[in-house]
């Protein structure tokens, strides 16, 4: 890992965990004014219809296509080319988000139907309502795709945490206004929607980056724009396979009980707190690099910073795992347990967390191999096994979801996201270049070597929790945060203690590239 690598991923990492740690809040909000109720139900199947959209439009191909083929322009520095490139761009993204914002909002109705809502209507007003965060955020996707282009990544970190914020704000000072929560929730969400864009814009004018609306038949004639084009239409075919594991597993988990829906949404945000902080930042981070040594040719360089992006990877979400199993029931009690989030919220929160959270690795190590693709201009790889890994999912969730409810669905996805890191290894292997046999030989071994001690690590852990889980009387925070601060010490300092009495490499790189920066 470079110490740029480091110094952008660190700054990236912080503020990712700001945003995930109020994202985390804006969900105790919904938690403390609508539980696990319908109504919940209904405001979380509304804001994930547009957010799904928000995937394949957004993210999605400003991730896949527009970095790799931003970075070509840069690299010719001729300015007239690259403000041509970003303004036919520009008009294409927002002609195409238009449409598809103003048909979500004339088939909101069929698209609310294929969840079987008991609050139907009330669904189908939210989700009408905040459809526009897409066009929104849309445009704050592309702002990021330009920043991250030339590695300026601070302000699409702090642009969600506005968003949180905001929600945060609406839900408690206008839901005596509006006639239930949700509805000043879905206020918050797209009055947040908008200042993400906005916050990134002096940023780009910063960098000199300027764009207007042009002709379609020339926006759509650009040859960047039809690149571009070119590789995001795989990718939509794979998001969308991919965002259909939501719309079925939310489907099928309305169907199998009251509060189910809610409990995987509560769950889901607790592993993207996770995520967010490690795997998301470095795979934004990682992709111009990877582009980079792509383009020029330098492919140990690139292998080098694979696999030690996969090293770290497993040395961060393996013990979190190992913990997060062992103490998912405190964890959850102390985030969302307050007023109408009662004890049957909490079981089946629990349920589905500790199935959720054993796919944390797969899934992190997912955000890291998709951008290795996207920088080889490769999107039908990563497509392939998002196809393949949704078909998995979806007869997993199927076959599980009766039995055992929202952990069945939860286990499904965890799986599934294990077989998507397969393919995507036997993927990489098309490419000569890239050492994948010795990438996954020293993979598979740290694996085992952290898992290890992470199981070591944890046994004093569980002999004292009974000491420390003993305060019956008191607040939540105090009942539930305190042994967990304690335990979470304990168990770090153990893990620690191993890693360096093993001389860990990973570890070792990491503090000495610390010790370059002070």
């Amino acid at each position: 890992m470079a110490p740029s690598l480091l110094r952008h991923g660190s700054i990236l990492s912080i503020l990712t965990l700001v945003s995930r740690i109020l994202g985390l809040f804006r969900e105790m909000t919904k938690a403390a004014l609508l539980g696990t109720t319908a109504l919940s139900d209904a405001f979380s199947v509304a804001f994930m219809i547009p957010n799904l959209f928000r995937r394949l439009f957004a993210e999605g191909s400003i991730s896949v296509a527009f970095i790799p083929t931003f970075k070509e322009y840069l690299q010719h520095n001729d300015e007239e080319s690259i403000f041509e490139f970003l303004s036919c761009f520009f008009t294409v993204l927002i002609v195409l988000v238009s449409f598809v914002v103003a048909a979500g909002i004339i088939f909101t109705p069929e698209l609310v139907s294929f969840f079987k809502m008991g609050a139907f209507d009330e669904t189908v007003l939210l989700t009408r309502f905040m459809f526009p965060f897409l066009a929104l955020v849309s445009l704050a996707s592309l702002f990021q795709g330009i920043l991250n282009s030339v590695y300026v990544f601070a302000p699409s970190g702090f642009a969600p945490i506005i968003l949180n914020v905001v929600t945060i704000v609406c839900a408690y000072l206008l839901s005596r206004w509006t006639e239930n929560p949700a509805r000043a929730m879905a206020i918050g969400i797209v009055a947040g929607g908008a200042l993400e864009a906005l916050v990134q814009l002096p940023f780009v004018v910063k960098k000199g980056f300027y764009f207007s609306f042009t002709g379609l038949k020339r926006a759509f004639c650009n040859l960047g724009v039809k690149k571009v084009l070119r590789l995001i239409v795989p990718t939509i075919i794979g998001m969308a396979a991919y965002q259909l594991n939501d719309l079925v597993s939310t489907a099928l988990a309305g169907n199998v009980g009251a509060g189910v829906v809610s409990s995987l949404q509560y769950s889901l945000r607790l592993q993207e707190l996770i995520l967010g902080v490690f795997a998301v930042s470095i795979g934004t981070v990682l992709l111009p690099r990877f582009a980079e040594h792509a383009q020029s040719g330098d492919w140990e360089s690139y292998n080098r910073q694979l696999l030690s992006s996969v090293q770290t990877i497993i040395l961060i979400t393996v013990p979190i795992t190992f913990f997060a199993v062992a103490n998912g029931d405190a964890l959850i009690r102390l985030l969302f347990q307050s007023r109408t989030f009662n004890e049957e919220s909490v079981s089946l929160t629990v349920n589905a967390f500790n199935f959720h959270i054993l796919g944390l690795l797969f899934i992190a190590l997912n955000r890291i191999l998709a951008p290795a693709f996207y920088a080889q201009s490769d999107s039908r790889s990563p497509t392939l096994a998002g196809i393949i890994s949704f078909v998995v999912n979806m007869i997993l969730a199927v076959i599980l979801s009766g039995p055992f409810r929202g952990g069945g669905i939860a286990a499904a996805l965890s799986l599934a996201s294990a077989v998507n890191t397969v393919f995507l290894f036997l993927f990489l292997k098309r490419n000569s270049k890239i050492h994948v046999g010795d990438i996954i030989r020293t993979a598979l071994f740290y694996t085992g070597k952290i898992a290890l001690f992470s199981g070591i690590a944890l046994i004093p852990v569980l002999l004292c929790r009974g000491l420390f889980f003993q305060f019956a009387e008191s607040g939540r925070i105090v009942r539930y945060g305190l042994p967990l601060l304690i335990t979470t010490i304990l168990y770090a300092i153990i893990g620690l203690f191993l890693l360096f009495v093993t001389k860990d490499l990973q570890v070792r790189s990491l503090v000495s590239l610390f010790r370059k920066k002070t």
